[in-house]
């Protein structure tokens, strides 16, 4: 079992504590059949690739990364699950605190798994920013995002980013009011309605910002989130749309509360 990143710097006042969620998300993305299907489409050994071309370094992208534990994981251990050390990852979040402690999350990480060994990828930054909008369109190779699915009446203001800038004091710290520190754990849970408002732009976005051969997105949906209708969205788009239940947790009079979805052109590499 490869070890969970420390999160223990995390200020869970305002940044989201890893939960259940976060850890379906290490389990899948590390398991055999996942592991096995990653390598197999970005690996660099011919006993993992199906194709004999020399891929490029992945990109990795984090959308929503929170406390950064899903990205450190996955950055630390590249070549236990990706089949290499030599892939970028960039985590992305509307929260500045979270931009932050995911950066310390994922370098210590990196730090933790190397310990002399190349065994863990390369981590650029947490940029402040929503959703795609700063990435580059059909450059992501791997995007991963554990949403705000929780129903509610609305989802919550998102703070302007010059704003947040301009809130850090003169010491590095930033200073946020009580409501401003509720709001901003409110935006890593709260999904409006049907709990799908963000992840309903996400998806939007996905066919723009997914590499256009081999570009994969890991999202992950709870039962209030009518699972079962993303999937048949997803299949509208095209016959080169492939989309699978590839993760499960906490099963709920008999349907699963957490599914994680794999979403693809093709279910294979390009040839």
């Amino acid at each position: 079992m490869l070890p969970t990143p420390s999160t223990s710097h995390v200020d869970v006042n305002l940044v989201y504590e890893p939960a259940e969620d976060s850890f379906l998300f290490l389990d899948t993305l590390s398991s055999v059949a996942e592991s096995s299907f990653l390598k197999e489409r970005f690996g660099q050994d011919p006993q993992w690739r199906k194709r004999d071309v020399q891929s490029p370094s992945p990109l990795i992208v984090e959308v929503g990364v929170g406390s950064g534990v899903i990205l450190g994981f996955l950055t630390a251990h590249a070549r236990q699950i990706l089949g290499r050390n030599d892939v970028l990852s960039i985590g992305v979040d509307v929260s500045r605190p979270a931009c932050q402690a995911s950066t310390d999350t994922v370098h210590l990480a990196c730090r933790a798994a190397s310990n002399g060994s190349p065994e863990s990828g390369w981590f650029f930054t947490s940029l402040n920013a929503d959703l795609t909008s700063v990435i580059r369109p059909g450059t992501v190779d791997v995007l991963i995002c554990n949403p705000p699915y929780v129903p509610t009446a609305e989802v919550p203001h998102t703070p302007d980013i010059r704003t947040q800038a301009a809130k850090i004091s003169n010491h590095g710290e930033e200073q946020n009011s009580i409501a401003e520190e509720a709001n901003l754990i409110s935006l890593s849970y709260a999904g409006g309605t049907d709990g799908m408002e963000v992840t309903n732009r996400l998806l939007e976005q996905l066919p723009i910002a997914l590499d256009p051969k081999q570009g994969v997105a890991y999202i992950l949906l709870c039962n209030q989130n009518r699972p079962d209708e993303v999937v048949h969205r997803i299949r509208q788009w095209g016959a080169d749309w492939a989309v699978h239940v590839v993760g499960r947790s906490g099963k709920h009079g008999g349907w699963e509360k957490l599914q994680i979805l794999r979403i693809c052109r093709g279910g294979k590499p390009a040839s």
